[in-house]
């Protein structure tokens, strides 16, 4: 059996040739056919708490499936799936047009609609096969899923309930429907008459039970949807968000794409529904990430600092408490993941938290301390200082494996990810020969991390006088900055290498995680230079984004998962290093080639796109599985137009950086209602110059106007 925690060893598996769509709230999705069913044997089906609660949803009319014609998914958590009934035997053309609005929440409703649009009433026999498997997400994503025994179906007068018992847990689906349908085992049916150009409707719901408890469903039949929970909180996302003016009419609806991507990602801790993450993406990473969430709230701060805020908080309450090899749990440590599925508890000896990450940890503090820059309310930053502190312990006691002043990682068991850093396939890390590395592995990018966390700390130590921390921290901090700079440069290729292997062999191959030390800061000023040089020089740069590995390198493939092709936040976070370091123009062409490729592929950036070179291929290649929308790959344009505007918020030292770095082609360019502590700041940026209005009190301009 494939480890349950093994996200990182491939993408799902796809969803046929007919193409998908996926609705989704919070946790609970919905992926079916662009028709509107969910086809058996496909990774398709309604889920809930990682389980499939529905496996089959056909809908038929007079025996034969109905003829798409258009999908509308004007909100993340709603569809419409729009299709006619096959012509009448003599007929030209159909007369009863099909409406399906499908509603996902804790379980699903559909509301079913017949227009006959012909003089003559249409008699009609309408039915939907339904079936229930109570697969778990990862059998379904790796294509494991299979019919489970012990299902039972029960028939009620308006009701089809499936339930489950298996392993000391319980499932069940029960299927009401409105309209008096005969129902079996199986499948429902109405016989009904559509008068001529009249309406005939039905609402069917779709409700879960989990261990006894039973979800109250979000949509009730008959109700106004508009008054749920789940678009009241789009609605007021969408209203608190920052807006954009730019002639740049692609950049413009890419920067609306990613806010609203970023709204529909969100979950809430069941335990304090106030806390807002985001999950890592749709369809098959609804679920809370260290690294993916920690990273991208991070870059969503000019959106809303409260989702930054509420992933440290959430991320807090399930720290590492104890050693616990199946699950990687050690104290201190900051998780990978978390899945409610059964098979993810059958894995892992019960346990729902996964902690197999080498970067989650030290990204907890490092974002700790961004978050105090921005000017989050000192109360919230004392509070989550104990979880830090115990972050920066498991760094020295658990993370340095060996004493050598380096993160390093080594799976505790074979259920384990073999590879523990962002590029988490199982080939994902090597040399450039194509060798893989053996671990123990220190990762160049986890180093950078672990230095923005002892600097992060320290600012905070600054902030409210505890000089002894702060000053043992920026020792830490300057001892390995001095350490990685002579460990991981290789002088004789001017690049840092990926990583150590476990004999301190340099990984030497040419790769992004080069952007994410210039990130960090953790690069010495005199090497920066080449490293700026070899982002965007053509074995990385592919027209479109910094490639994974370069074309030089042994393993490179640009349709593979990490080695050769391009994920947008890797290419985001390296513009942010090159403008960090000021190679302004180098940070413009990753971000102009982004946007680009955004632009081409409708305003949405993928999780990953192929890295086959744009002088060859002209717009961006689909990856064939990558997930969209996808959180950190949604996050990545909103950190590109802060690394463009040059905006650097520093609360606690009274001062907020703004010098833009606009490309012409985005002038004049102006961004209204960006949050800022308890402000509200206006940003404009005409032709020439730059202003902004409406910072807090106290807090000065640099460098001045």
């Amino acid at each position: 059996m494939t480890g349950a925690w093994a996200s990182g060893a491939g993408p799902p598996v796809h969803a046929g040739p007919e193409g998908s769509t996926t609705v989704v709230e919070g946790s609970s999705f919905c992926v079916s056919s662009s028709s509107g069913d969910v086809l058996p044997d496909r990774a398709q089906g309604l889920f809930v708490a990682d389980t499939r609660i529905l496996s089959c949803w056909l809908l038929q009319v007079d025996g034969a499936a109905v003829e798409p014609l258009a999908t509308v998914d004007d909100e993340s958590y709603r569809a419409r799936f729009i299709a006619r009934t096959p012509p009448r035997r003599g007929l030209a053309d159909s007369t009863l047009l099909v409406q399906r609005t499908r509603y996902v929440g804790d379980g699903m409703r559909e509301d079913i609609l017949l227009r006959n649009v012909g003089a003559e009433a249409a008699g009609v026999l309408v039915t939907i096969a339904v079936d229930v498997d109570f697969a778990d997400l990862f059998e379904v994503k790796e294509g494991r899923a299979s019919a489970r025994p012990g299902v039972e179906a029960e028939v009620g007068a308006d009701t089809l309930t499936y339930r489950c018992a298996t392993h000391g847990s319980s499932r069940s689906t029960t299927v009401v429907a409105t309209g008096e349908p005969v129902i079996s085992p199986g499948q429902l049916t109405y016989r009904a008459v559509v008068p001529a150009r009249a309406e005939w409707s039905v609402c069917v719901s779709v409700r879960a039970a989990i261990d006894g408890r039973q979800l109250p469903p979000l949509y009730h039949c008959g109700k106004r949807v508009e008054e749920t929970v789940p678009a009241q909180r789009l609605r007021e996302w969408r209203l608190t968000s920052p807006s954009i003016s730019t002639p740049d009419a692609g950049l413009a609806t890419t920067l609306r794409t990613s806010s609203r991507d970023l709204g529909a990602l969100q979950i809430h801790d069941p335990d304090h529904p106030q806390r807002r993450v985001v999950a890592a993406g749709a369809p098959w990473f609804m679920a809370l990430f260290g690294r993916d969430s920690l990273l991208t709230s991070w870059m969503a701060l000019p959106l809303d600092q409260q989702l930054a805020l509420g992933t440290l908080q959430t991320l807090a309450r399930f720290q590492g408490e104890k050693e616990d090899p199946l699950t990687e749990e050690q104290p201190g440590k900051i998780l990978h993941e978390v899945r409610l599925g059964r098979e993810a508890a059958l894995a892992l000896g019960g346990g729902r938290a996964y902690y197999g990450s080498a970067d989650a940890t030290p990204l907890f503090v490092a974002l700790l301390g961004e978050l105090h820059r921005w000017g989050i309310p000192t109360a919230d930053i004392l509070a989550l200082l104990p979880a830090a502190d115990r972050a920066l312990a498991w760094v020295d006691e658990y993370g340095d494996l060996d004493g050598d002043g380096f993160v390093e990682y080594r799976r505790a068991t074979d259920h384990g990810l073999a590879n523990q850093g962002w590029k988490d396939s199982f080939d994902g890390i090597n040399d450039a020969a194509g060798r893989l590395g053996t671990p123990p592995i220190a990762l160049s990018e986890v180093q950078a991390y672990v230095y923005a966390a002892y600097r992060a700390r320290a600012a905070i130590a600054h902030a409210v006088g505890d000089a002894g921390t702060e000053a043992k921290l920026e020792d830490r901090a300057a001892t390995l900055k001095t350490a990685f700079n002579e460990r991981f440069w290789l002088p004789e290729r001017e690049w840092y290498a990926v990583a150590l292997d476990r004999d301190k062999r340099p990984l030497d191959a040419l790769a992004s995680n080069m952007g994410h030390c210039l990130w960090c800061g953790i690069v010495d000023d005199d090497k920066a230079p080449a490293v700026a040089a070899h982002l965007v020089d053509a074995p990385l740069w592919s027209g479109f984004g910094v490639r994974t590995l370069a074309t030089t390198m042994g393993a490179y493939n640009p349709i593979s998962y990490h080695n050769g092709s391009v994920w947008p936040h890797d290419s985001a976070i390296g513009a942010a290093g090159l403008m960090r370091y000021g190679f302004v123009a180098e940070a413009q062409q990753v971000a102009l080639g982004l946007f680009d490729a955004a632009t081409m592929l409708g305003g949405r950036l993928p999780e990953l796109f192929c890295g086959l070179d744009r002088t060859e291929f002209p717009a961006p290649v689909p990856y064939p599985t990558s997930c969209s929308p996808q959180a950190w790959a949604a996050a990545a344009p909103i950190l590109l137009m802060r690394s463009l505007l040059r905006f650097e918020p520093d609360l606690p030292a009274g001062c907020v950086g703004f010098d833009p770095a606009l490309p012409e082609r985005m002038r004049p360019l102006r961004v209204e209602h960006l949050p800022l502590a308890d402000a509200r700041l206006v940003l404009d940026v005409p032709s020439e110059g730059r202003r902004i209005e409406g910072l807090p009190p106290g807090v000065v301009l640099d460098p001045p106007v």
